[in-house]
């Protein structure tokens, strides 16, 4: 499995990473709701589960995927400042390219 952080979401998500209390966490990506061929995510921190897959980034930054579920391989997680403050997750290999 595949996934890629934008180095504006990295800086964001390094920050929560880097709190006392979220020490033990890593970043979890998980499908919100699915319809047609492609989907919507959400993210969260949290801890691996048996069925996860382990990422590593190249931003430094664990993420946990859940193994059975297609639409997770080769996400995008971005931030972005403007039109609205937020993350973005998109699946490009997929066809996702945002929400509609």
């Amino acid at each position: 499995m595949n996934c890629k952080i934008s180095r504006n979401a990295a800086k964001k998500i390094l920050e929560e990473l880097e709190k006392e209390e979220n020490k033990e966490l890593k970043l979890r990506v998980f499908v919100t709701h699915k319809h047609g061929d492609h989907a919507h995510y959400g993210m969260d921190l949290d801890t691996p589960k048996e069925n996860d897959a382990v990422i590593e980034t190249d931003k430094g930054i664990t993420v946990l995927l859940d193994k059975d579920e297609p639409l997770l391989d080769g996400i995008r997680v971005d931030y972005f400042y403007v039109p609205q403050e937020g993350f973005a997750i998109t699946n490009p290999s997929k066809g996702n390219t945002g929400d509609h």
